[in-house]
């Protein structure tokens, strides 16, 4: 009997959860923040600091509210590295990875709201960075492993659908790594697996009365480039991209809840290297193959220091 009462109850929580509360309850991940030249840092061991901004904007709404929505955010990332030069796993660096965004949110919708500006979800990884594998003309390939976990300490609404912080632990580990195909082509990865932690407190925004246990399903996630130097030492060219896909469903209550996050984008960008010490990178990103979450497109500027 207390099982098919908790039933019931999860039950009716997905009835009247339905739709768009469903949609967006993934959290905020690196899509498509880093890209070109990505397996290593630059100019070897010692401390880095990287800002980024990025503005996202989508007028689709997929899988959310029926009519009409649109979505703007922009996102100040704030990022501190320290790169060892101390072996510690099959020659192996260790290295500490810790960052820190202001998220501004605002959505166009009669049916979701958002919770304006404020400190998004704090990320420390871990990290070993592995020296580059070298050919006879030069670097083969670098790569690096980062045990990423994202801490619930962002500024969460229950009664907003769209929320800087997610209010659970994540943890997001990945392997990234650059393959030198000549002396001037690269092509670049970052792959992600992504944990969930349960969510207790989450309702479908001002318009629900009461709360569930709310736990986002497993995903993987990879941002992806192919870069060509144009400019010796200075400048390269190339294209990037990122998806996202959920393989695991979503959890209510215990019960699971059909809403699959996917989607898939694709753009040009670049990077101009000052120095060894100093490189932008600019990227555009447009969103395809969406469901249950936004679609639109992605402009993020990086400015990366070493000292």
């Amino acid at each position: 009997m207390k099982n098919l009462c908790i039933v019931l109850s999860a039950l009716i929580a997905l009835t009247l959860f339905s739709g768009s509360a469903f949609a967006y309850l993934q959290p905020n991940v690196n899509l498509g923040f880093t890209s070109f030249l990505d397996g290593g840092p630059p100019a070897g061991p010692g401390h880095y600091i990287s800002e980024y901004l990025q503005y996202y904007s989508a007028d689709e709404l997929v899988g959310g509210p029926p009519g009409k929505g649109e979505v703007d955010a922009w996102i100040l990332m704030n990022q501190y590295i320290y790169q060892s030069d101390h072996p510690v796993l099959f020659g192996g660096k260790w290295g500490l990875n810790v960052m820190l965004p202001i998220v501004s949110l605002d959505v166009d919708s009669l049916d979701l709201t958002d919770n304006g500006t404020g400190l998004g979800d704090l990320l420390v990884g871990p990290y070993v960075q592995w020296d580059p594998i070298m050919g006879e003309k030069g670097p083969l390939m670098l790569n690096r492993i980062e045990l990423q976990t994202i801490f619930p300490t962002g500024d969460y609404d229950e009664s907003k659908n769209l929320n800087q912080g997610s209010n659970h632990f994540s943890f997001n580990p990945y392997w990234a790594a650059t393959v030198f195909l000549g002396p001037k082509a690269t092509v670049s990865w970052r792959l992600h697996y992504l944990w969930n932690d349960e969510n207790d407190e989450f309702t479908a925004g001002d318009k629900s009365p009461f709360k569930v246990d709310l736990k986002p399903g497993e995903a993987v996630h990879a941002n992806f480039t192919a870069a060509y130097e144009v400019m010796p030492k200075q400048l390269r060219l190339g294209i990037n991209g990122y998806w996202f896909d959920q393989i695991s469903e979503t959890k209510v209550n215990g019960v699971d809840a059909d809403d699959d996050e996917k989607v898939f984008a694709i753009g040009p960008g670049m990077v101009y290297h000052f120095s060894q010490d100093s490189h932008l990178f600019a990227n555009a990103y447009f969103e395809s193959s969406a469901e249950n979450r936004p679609e639109g497109a992605r402009y993020n500027l990086r400015f990366v220091h070493h000292f």
